[in-house]
């Protein structure tokens, strides 16, 4: 007979999504079956069909319903409890644990994709008064040591890494060849690209990515272009900077492109320029695309492309202008196979299976 295990996500909007698709595909082929719940967010069918759960909830809450104590939350929670036999529950972010915890006698792994999660004191008191029943799994070492600091007097097996991954095979699969994605993309056949997806935001330092490449342009062949991907409260003075700089003709924004990880093999070459990334999902489709990369050298990026990838000094124009340089000169004999390894031995759904219940202890 199956088990039921309980899944709480704030919302379907990216990425959880796919966070919630991660985790439902960590019990195909046991016997345990998903049922996964969103608090905020209207039925939705391509949602449904992309949480690859056996039964998906929506419980139509807006995120100013569930501010606060959450309380009707709390009460469709704890009823549909009573109709399951949950044998466990998972909970992504802060507040899906919170009511996980009140609406449920469950024992929670709560899902920590972001720093600074238990930094509140308010925080700290009610995962502290639950904590026989609560596990934190975190995306990256790095979230789980700046966690372990917050939570000094947890024991550390309750503080545990459990990587972000992919479908390998599927996003491999539905990759664009280079010519086809160049000419949806509008990208020039002959170009040397250097490609870099994310949100136009702080943390995504693009304003250190644009400065360097002008800094490294003159050592680049003619061909060289820096192609942005992704909007955000940034566009505006980005753009400004490159006017700046000169170098409108060199470097392009294409704005918001769905699906943007089928047209990576557009990309000679991935940078990927943050200064405060917990992780970073698109390094893993970045590898997927089998493409060299560059990558700050702080937070879980840095996790993400060890040994395989090129790191520079976080927020230094100069390292990374070096590194993009240096990347130029060996894209020609760039090897992907030991990025293509590090990929599925360390960020597929399947070695996310084999470690989750190794790590947890629970049966499968």
């Amino acid at each position: 007979m199956s088990r039921a295990v309980l899944q709480i996500c704030h919302s379907y909007y990216p990425p959880f999504l796919d966070c919630a698709r991660q985790y439902a595909a960590l019990f195909k082929g046991t016997d345990y079956r998903v049922v996964t719940v969103y608090l905020a967010g209207p039925p939705d069918e391509a949602v449904r069909i992309g949480s690859e759960s056996e039964e998906v909830l929506f419980l139509g809450y807006s995120s100013k319903q569930i501010r606060g104590l959450k309380l009707g939350a709390i009460a469709r929670i704890r009823e549909l409890a009573r109709q399951y036999d949950f044998a466990f529950c998972i909970a992504h972010r802060v507040k899906p644990t919170y009511v996980a915890l009140l609406a449920t006698n469950l024992h929670v792994y709560s899902i920590h994709h972001n720093y600074n999660d238990y930094k509140r004191a308010s925080r700290r008191l009610l995962v502290n008064w639950y904590k026989r029943r609560l596990t934190m799994l975190c995306v990256s070492n790095s979230v789980r040591d700046e966690m372990r600091q917050h939570l000094s007097n947890w024991p550390v097996d309750k503080i545990s890494t459990l990587y972000n991954r992919i479908d390998v095979a599927r996003i491999r699969r539905e990759l664009v060849s280079r010519s086809d994605a160049r000419i949806h993309l509008g990208l020039p056949e002959d170009a040397l690209i250097f490609g870099n997806v994310g949100r136009l935001h702080h943390d995504k330092d693009q304003a250190t990515l644009i400065k360097a490449f002008a800094q490294a342009l003159p050592g680049l062949s003619a061909n060289a272009l820096l192609v942005i991907i992704g909007q955000g409260p940034l566009e505006a003075s980005l753009k400004q900077l490159v006017h700046e700089l000169h170098v409108d003709r060199k470097i392009q924004f294409l704005g918001q492109v769905p699906d943007a990880r089928r047209y990576f093999k557009a990309f000679d070459a991935f940078i990927l320029s943050s200064d405060h990334e917990p992780f970073g999902m698109v390094l893993l489709e970045a590898m997927a695309a089998e493409l060299p990369i560059v990558c700050s050298d702080s937070g879980g990026g840095a996790e993400v492309v060890a040994s395989v990838g090129n790191l520079f000094v976080t927020g230094d124009t100069s390292s990374l202008a070096a590194s993009i340089k240096q990347l130029a000169d060996d894209i020609s004999r760039f090897d992907s196979r030991p990025m293509l390894h590090q990929l599925s031995d360390r960020f597929s759904d399947e070695a996310a299976q084999q470690e989750f219940f190794s790590l947890l202890s629970i049966p499968k």
